[in-house]
């Protein structure tokens, strides 16, 4: 069998059925194979996306995400959207093509190192050096993407080794000597967590991503119904207990609620939960370490006291711990902690701007979330102002996701993230927001979503310039020091997606805005609103 169509084959026996590409000359017989499979391709427009799809779709579907790129230009594309999962724990295997095996090295027509560009950002890559390691690694790597912490996976292929013949051998067991993630929590920190629980006054929840990467959402709300301890979110960690749950309060760090932060800096002990604990988290916090009792519970035990001192840390997966917990845990006498948490919520005062000239993004956003009614709808928010006004303003509730990148910040995510989640699930409505700076970095897009016949809703809020550069700009060094966060010149993104046969609708006001989302709901096509922001209006 051709090496071509035994990667296919590998990645039908892994279950893939949706790939992501871009072909070139380095993948042409990978192509040849693909075109005769039953795995369905969708064709990005840009490789600099792919990535980016395979998360979304990931994310939603709960299974690994595949792209496939040609070599050269094509594979360093991938390295910002490969480093975007890497800091966000999404599990992808990436197929690049390589130049044939004789010339590499030798600076020949698209070549790069693709191995050695991405060796700090992937939790593995292989080069394929002999055919017939092909399945063990395809296999490898499937299990080293989604087990453990999950990541991006790396596998370059030369393209003479896609042509040659080998006969194929699915293998059956794994083995991989030195890598062997702890799953089961140690039960004596187990006991002395909860021993220290016991005897806390103010305990709290720090949730993150790892609850969501460990399907871990059930299990959280058990313990938090059963312990009536009360939770924060970090940004990646939205979704993990829903809005309307008693206990949860609110997402916490640098652009979280102020009366979040104020209630984890009166917190006698603070549960982490499958959060690294970065500076987007502790810049909203006092003296974090110093103050209180940590417990931190997280599957990669180098992410443990790496940002913080810690207490009691817990190795393993946070849905078997979580589950320890819940069958060992017994009420705490909280309802003191739990009355003034209650008086900081009711006594925290939203900024709000009501200009009829202009929509007001957070009482747009909070219109959708109320406007839609099958709590189970997917936002995939964009980098920049427009993801903090998301993270805020839509509740995420029932079966609903928030989807965004956390940890790299990544511009231009929103679009190709959210086309990817439709296509994992195109039963469930899927709305991406995006600001003016990071759809021109991804409008090309668009293409896909008509190829596709893909039924999504684009909130587009347009401020003509970088807002949350500016802030930034203005916290650092006051207000006269702006500069480069001007778009003086933004192009007609009506019509533009309208030339992508997207209906569209651009509105200046809150009441054209919620007259126009209306339309866009019903609409049986995809439906991008561009949202004229006044350029002033800040993230908090």
């Amino acid at each position: 069998m051709k090496v071509s169509d035994a990667i296919i084959k590998c990645l039908e026996n892994e279950g893939v059925n949706t790939i992501f590409g871009y072909p070139g000359g380095a993948v042409l017989p990978l192509y040849n194979s693909l075109k005769n499979c039953n795995i369905k391709h969708i064709l990005v427009r840009n490789e600099q996306s792919l990535p980016h799809y395979a998360s979304g779709y990931s994310r939603v579907s709960k299974k690994t995400g595949v792209c496939i790129s040609t070599s050269g230009p094509g594979a360093t594309n991938l390295i910002t959207g490969i480093a975007t999962a890497y800091m966000d724990s999404i599990p992808l295997v990436v197929i690049t093509g390589q130049v044939k095996s004789n010339c590499i090295g030798k600076d020949v027509f698209q070549e790069a190192d693709i191995i050695g560009a991405t060796t700090s950002f992937t939790k593995h890559n292989y080069l394929i050096k002999d055919a017939k390691e092909l399945p063990r690694i395809i296999k490898e790597s499937f299990h080293i993407a989604s087990t453990g912490r999950p990541g991006p996976v790396l596998i370059d292929i030369p393209v003479d080794i896609q042509n040659q013949d080998i006969q194929l051998d699915f293998p059956k067991d794994i083995n991989i000597i030195g890598y062997k993630p702890t799953y089961k929590g140690h039960i004596g920190q187990i006991k002395k967590a909860l021993k220290k629980i016991k005897t806390s006054k103010r305990p709290l929840i720090c949730a993150g991503g790892g609850v969501l990467s460990s399907d871990a959402c059930k299990e959280l709300n058990d313990f938090v119904e059963k312990s009536k301890i009360p939770v924060v979110n970090t940004l990646m960690g939205i979704g993990s207990l829903s809005y309307s749950s008693p206990y949860y309060i609110g997402i916490v760090g640098s652009h979280g609620h102020s009366f979040s932060n104020k209630i984890v800096d009166e917190a006698d002990l603070l549960i982490i939960i499958g959060a690294r604990v970065a500076d987007r988290v502790t810049s909203g916090f006092n003296k974090l370490s110093k103050c209180k009792d940590i417990i931190h519970i997280d599957i990669d035990p180098a992410e443990v006291k790496k940002n913080i001192d810690t207490n009691i840390p817990i190795i393993g997966d946070v849905k078997v711990i979580l589950q320890e917990f819940i069958n060992l845990i017994k009420p705490i006498e909280n309802q003191k902690w739990l009355n003034t948490i209650c008086e900081h919520k009711k006594n925290y005062k939203t900024k709000k701007l009501y200009n009829n000239n202009f929509v007001n993004p957070k009482k747009a956003l909070k219109f959708l979330s109320d406007s839609l009614n099958k709590n189970d709808e997917i936002l995939v928010a964009d980098v920049g102002q427009n993801q903090i006004w998301s993270a805020h303003s839509f509740d995420i509730k029932g079966n609903r996701r928030f989807l965004t990148s956390g940890g790299l910040g990544t511009m231009g995510y929103s679009i190709p993230a959210a086309i990817g989640s439709k296509i994992a699930c195109q039963n469930r409505r899927v709305i991406s927001v995006v600001g003016d700076g990071g759809a021109q970095m991804s409008l090309c897009e668009l293409a896909t979503i008509s190829e596709n016949n893909l039924k999504m809703i684009i909130l587009l809020f347009n401020n003509n310039r970088l807002g949350m550069v500016r802030e930034l700009q203005y916290n650092a060094y006051g207000e006269n020091s702006y500069f480069g966060i001007d778009f003086k010149f933004n192009p007609d993104f009506i019509q533009i997606a309208n030339s992508y046969n997207l209906n569209t609708k651009k509105v200046c006001s809150n009441h054209e805005f919620e007259e126009t989302l209306k339309e866009a709901i019903a609409s049986d096509t995809s439906y991008l609103i561009e949202c004229i922001v006044d350029p002033n209006f800040s993230t908090l």
